[in-house]
């Protein structure tokens, strides 16, 4: 099984460390991991501001570095679901790309994470992990109940998961979303915040860093106690900072 990690830009240049927390957590079951260093954007931002063409060049050099790989892992729900249906080609031999959460579950079939985490926890679920990659049941629809990300979480020792009242409800980043509806973006985000806070949570944490990125900058400015973390540094047993 030939795995290439792929980085999103975002991550390798503010998070390097969940970065390395995906790398080991990956290495501690068993997967030999390739990580080409060639590798830059995949387009997203502009795919996703109507640019796609511009992201040619990106989607090129991501075939070329990653187009022998069976495998892509990324941690990064919305990355992975751009790749997934804008990058990669159609073809049954073609890589198969994975957020790092459903690799775990889907293709590893994870089921004892070897760490401790004694401290309660509230997990946000973003929307393209959550209704892109259907990496959980969605609350609108009516199907069986299912959580890929809080499942590997519960295998973590001494965790507490809290329940929240909207738990799936968008957090307003959305890329340029935040940019071109600033204070939307900031209202959404807040109320997503309160949620937590008003449950008990000490850490909060996601799949994806980017609507982490947003509502730890909220937290900042709320001068709130409560600490961000990627799932990946969780999993793998990292502790609060």
């Amino acid at each position: 099984m030939r795995v290439g990690l792929f980085i999103p830009c975002y991550v390798d240049q503010f998070y390097p460390g969940v970065a390395k927390a995906t790398l080991e957590l990956l290495e501690k079951h068993g997967v030999e991991v390739d990580y080409p260093l060639s590798q830059t954007c995949c387009g997203q931002p502009m795919a996703n501001s109507g640019y796609e063409r511009y992201g040619k060049a990106s989607s090129e050099l991501f075939m070329k570095n990653f187009g022998g790989f069976d495998y892509i892992v990324a941690p990064s729900g919305s990355c992975t679901l751009h790749v997934k249906d804008h990058v990669l080609p159609k073809e049954e031999n073609a890589p198969k790309i994975y957020e790092l959460c459903e690799f775990l579950t889907d293709v590893l079939r994870v089921n004892n994470i070897a760490s401790t985490f004694p401290h309660k926890v509230g997990f946000h679920s973003s929307c393209h992990g959550l209704r892109g990659l259907r990496l959980a049941k969605c609350s609108e629809r009516m199907d069986p109940e299912f959580n890929k990300p809080l499942s590997l979480l519960k295998q973590v020792k001494d965790i507490e998961m809290i329940e929240l009242d909207r738990k799936d409800e968008c957090c307003g980043f959305g890329g340029t979303f935040a940019v071109a509806e600033e204070a939307v973006s900031i209202t959404m985000g807040n109320d997503r915040l309160a949620d937590h806070t008003k449950n008990g949570v000490e850490v909060l944490t996601g799949a994806d860093m980017s609507c982490l990125m947003h509502l730890q900058g909220l937290i900042k400015r709320q001068n709130s106690p409560i600490k961000v973390m990627h799932i990946a540094e969780i999993l793998n047993g990292n502790p609060v900072e």
